[in-house]
């Protein structure tokens, strides 16, 4: 009598844990570089997916470092502006494309550390002399009417320039860092800086006249 194949059929390999790891390591690496190629050329789909990918992990290091949520989030976004700015900077060959985020995002990390310390110091000396009473060496007698007509200028202007002039004095950005934070084009944030600082100069100038 010939025999019967068995119901159960050959028995198939079943892949190991270890195997399974390996797959998704190499399906993992696969799609990274999948992404960061069409990184580079410039898909903003690619870009939409790779910041879903890894926002979360950069701005876990700014959150860490810098222990405030808000200047995580801007650290974060000005990590991937400035990757996708200079996205052609990036090869594949010196290293994963995660890496070079992290390392954009230390560089970031770095600047905000730096303009919290520059903007702690100001704080500390303008209370130093505050505390006081008496005007610094190189302070003008003048110098404190107009630091109140500076103060009332910048209430009066528009809200767009008034809110680049604190960006720029108060939180120490370039004209380039405050057009990626604020989304306007840097020819128009130099615009409404320059029409501000001009406008408070002369009111400055003025009222400075009619006191002396």
């Amino acid at each position: 009598m010939t025999a019967l194949p068995s119901p159960a059929g050959p028995v198939a390999a079943v892949p190991s844990p270890a195997e399974d790891r390996a797959d998704d390591r190499a399906d993992d690496r696969a799609e990274s570089e999948r992404l960061a190629a069409g990184f580079v050329r410039g898909d903003e789909e690619s870009f939409a997916l790779v910041y879903h990918r890894w926002a979360a992990l950069v701005y876990s290091l700014a959150a860490r470092s810098l222990g405030d949520a808000r200047e995580a989030e801007d650290v974060a976004q000005q990590t991937f502006l400035a990757a996708w700015r200079g996205r052609h900077g990036y090869h594949a060959v010196r290293g994963p494309l995660p890496g070079w985020l992290v390392g954009i995002a230390r560089r970031k990390i770095a600047d905000a550390h730096a303009a919290r310390s520059r903007r702690t110091e100001l704080a500390s000396a303008h209370a130093a002399r505050e505390g006081s009473g008496v005007p610094g060496p190189a302070e003008r007698p003048e110098a404190a009417l107009d630091r109140v007509l500076v103060t009332q200028e910048l209430r009066k202007l528009p809200p767009v320039q008034r809110h680049i002039l604190r960006l720029a004095f108060f939180d120490d950005l370039t004209h380039v860092q405050i057009a990626e934070r604020t989304g306007l084009p840097l020819g128009t944030v130099k615009s409404h800086a320059r029409r501000a600082i001009l406008r408070i100069r002369r009111s400055v100038t003025e009222n400075s006249a009619l006191v002396e």
